[in-house]
């Protein structure tokens, strides 16, 4: 992923991941402390970037859809705070850095998860406000926000980490386990494809293909995740490895074998790089992110 492209709106996203917090009293100042920790704590922005990639592939800028990335950033900073509490994965270290809750409490922890989401929600929703004369631009800023709203909540990324909770120790479906995948991981990243498509004015042939794009790539980048807790290595990955058989978590690796694993991904891999074939150059960013995704199991 280290394409100039990329790296370009990754910058973006690190020099503005703070601008879109709301002011906050300083009688509750530790709130604020417990959101920027989290949000400053390092990674890939890979959504973020996904979703102002496919916004300048359609001819719109970066800018215009930042508000939205750095909502998106929000929204994947809670969910991995949530995560990484006792009644989730109970992860003492995210990105080489004591989990949220390590530092500032679970209580705060919790609420700092629900501060980021509100304020994900609030930066869209101020975004709107700015367009309420120009009706195509807010056609597509309310586009844009329903499926980053749907891919990340209860018919998707939440939902599928209810799945995953539920189905801890027990003898998992492939069908289950596919629900698992699709939602708590691959919604999330089809929504960045779609809304970043969206607000950049997109055609429904490029929506189609982004959208193909996006599940496809979602789902392999959950199926790796589940690899690498058990090939990987922890220092590069900046947490502990093993957490998923440790839990009895229903995985890829659990159901089929790693082999299978590796072959389903790179099967995954490619129909996503077909999807986007037609694009060339334009879709560097995206292609990008395969590349380093299949770089990670062969």
């Amino acid at each position: 992923m280290n394409s100039p492209e990329y790296n370009k709106l990754k910058k973006l996203t690190e020099e503005h991941i703070l601008d879109f917090l709301p002011d906050i009293d300083q009688k509750c100042i530790t709130l604020y402390d417990s959101m920027k920790y989290s949000l400053t704590a390092g990674g890939k922005r890979l959504r973020p970037v996904m979703l102002m990639a496919a916004c300048e592939m359609c001819g719109e800028s970066a800018s215009f859809a930042l508000p939205y990335a750095i909502a998106a950033e929000y929204i994947q900073t809670y969910s991995l705070i949530h995560d990484d509490l006792p009644a989730m994965d109970n992860d003492d270290y995210r990105r080489g850095k004591l989990t949220n809750h390590k530092v500032f409490g679970e209580d705060i922890a919790i609420l700092a998860g629900d501060g980021l989401l509100s304020s994900a929600n609030e930066a869209m929703n101020k975004t709107m406000l700015l367009y309420l004369d120009d009706e195509v631009k807010l056609k597509r800023l309310v586009r844009a926000s329903f499926e980053i709203c749907k891919g990340t909540g209860a018919r998707g990324m939440v939902a599928g980490q209810v799945a995953d909770v539920e189905n801890e120790g027990k003898n998992c479906s492939k069908d289950m386990l596919d629900f698992i995948h699709m939602n708590k991981t691959a919604a999330f990243i089809k929504s960045m494809c779609v809304a970043g498509c969206y607000l950049g004015g997109g055609n429904q042939q490029f929506i189609e293909d982004m959208s193909v794009y996006g599940e496809c790539t979602g789902l392999a980048f959950q199926i790796i995740d589940d690899i690498l807790d058990v090939i990987g290595d922890e220092k590069e990955m900046g947490k502990k490895t093993g957490v998923d058989a440790a839990l009895g978590k229903a995985t890829y690796p659990a159901l089929h074998g790693l082999e299978a694993s590796k072959k389903r991904a790179i099967e995954l891999l490619s129909k996503a790089r077909a999807a986007i074939e037609k694009y060339y150059d334009e879709a560097e960013v995206f292609n990008g992110i395969l590349d380093f995704l299949e770089s990670q199991i062969i």
